[in-house]
């Protein structure tokens, strides 16, 4: 069960102007589930993608980086679940790049205005005969208000379809962010096996898709991790079709701009904490701050240490308040300099250690008690500085290890 994450309204899912999307049962894995999803731009959408840092990507991202940086104007999407389609080698760029040919000639565009996306079971041949035999279905099924179809459409191991929305007024105009996502394992995004897609009908200027796409990923798919592991499929996307019809934001830092920016990166950041929520496996949603750093990049260390601890997951999965092993998570970080003399660390309300030892009034069923709420707040304090991170994490239980070691019974 996720972490108190129910699946999203389809009535709540506002539709973005000029962006269709249509699903279809194409049988890539497992026959009679919706795995193949089209989505469709007009002409005149600026498009822009960030992409997984594991040097082994998928087939399909290293086609998403052609097809990109040939600037042709990206016109559609074509998203199928089941097959990752890495570790496939020059067969598997074939395919990926024959299901982009294939969508291109239904539609009348060119190959490289197409974007592939894969995700599933690494170093299978993708069946992309099976894709190009269900596109006739999903663009038929095209259409406005697709997104919670969409988004049932490229889940895996979820067990929730993950969707969020937003509408803002620029201009004296309505603006719509509407966005889908999928993970639940193999997640420590690196951007730049998670998809995020986002679209808005806002006018913004074509140079500025991409750099509100990377602060949007910042604040929220590279603040997540599950299990550690970078997926080689990762791929956040950010589509602008300029359809809302108020003056053209030109830029990020003016008034409109970040009222858009707000509002892209909420909608990203829903959607990378449901990611969390729903974990394999997860029974606790945990936000880990580090406080008084000397800088961002040493907290980001430190909250990434104890988020990818096994020893401190567990632990909360267990709700037994074994904290040392969140000070060893720190003191192995990689801070040379670290002054554990100066550390302080809080569950929630309840301060356990004061300058780096047990706090005498600290008593652990105090801890016991937070340990086992299903949303909990580990803050560790530096005291060297005035910077902080944050990150998302969860618990780690036996039905993980489940989940994976059946991922392909």
């Amino acid at each position: 069960m996720p972490v108190d994450l129910a699946a999203p309204d389809p009535a709540s899912l506002h539709p973005v102007a000029g962006v269709r999307l249509g699903t279809a049962m194409a049988g890539v894995r497992k026959a009679g589930r919706r795995d193949l999803v089209v989505m469709a731009f007009d002409a005149g959408a600026a498009v822009a993608g960030v992409f997984t840092q594991n040097r082994f990507s998928a087939a399909p991202v290293q086609v998403c980086r052609e097809h990109l940086a040939r600037a042709k104007g990206i016109r559609a999407l074509v998203v199928n679940t089941g097959n990752a389609n890495a570790g496939t080698g020059a067969d598997g760029l074939a395919r990926a790049r024959r299901s982009c040919r294939a969508l291109a000639a239904q539609l009348g565009i060119a190959a490289e205005q197409v974007l592939p996306f894969s995700t599933g079971v690494i170093m299978e041949t993708l069946p992309v005969e099976r894709i190009e035999a269900a596109l006739p279905a999903a663009l038929a099924a095209l259409a406005p208000d697709g997104w919670a179809l969409a988004a049932e459409g490229i889940m895996t191991t979820d067990t929730v379809p993950k969707a969020a929305s937003r509408r803002l007024e620029i201009g004296g105009r309505t603006v719509t962010v509407t966005g889908i996502s999928k993970g639940a394992g193999m997640i420590r995004p690196n951007m730049a096996t998670m998809l995020g897609f986002v679209a808005t009908d806002a006018v913004l200027a074509p140079a500025l898709v991409q750099p509100l796409l990377c602060e949007a990923a910042e604040r929220s798919f590279n603040r997540i991790t599950i299990d550690g592991d970078t997926s080689t499929n990762d791929s956040f996307v950010l589509v602008a079709t300029r359809r809302a019809g108020h003056a053209e934001i030109t830029a990020l830092d003016s008034a409109e701009g970040r009222v858009l920016a707000e509002a892209v990166g909420a909608v990203a950041e829903q959607l990378a904490q449901a990611i969390v929520r729903d974990g394999e496996g997860a029974t606790k949603f945990i936000t880990v701050r580090v406080e008084g750093g000397a800088n961002v990049d040493e907290c980001r260390r430190v909250a990434y240490a104890i988020a990818h601890s096994p020893l401190v997951k567990t632990a909360f999965f267990a709700s037994d308040p074994n904290l040392g092993r969140i000070l060893a998570a720190v003191g192995y970080a990689g801070i040379d300099d670290l002054d554990q003399g100066l550390i302080d660390l809080f569950l929630d309300d309840v301060h356990v250690v004061a300058r780096g030892g047990r706090r005498p009034e600290y008593q652990e069923a105090d801890g016991q008690r937070v340990m086992k709420q299903s949303e909990i707040t580990i803050r560790v304090c530096l005291n060297r500085g005035a910077h902080a991170a944050l990150v998302w994490t969860c618990d780690l239980s036996h039905e993980y290890v489940s989940i994976n070691a059946d991922y392909r019974s």
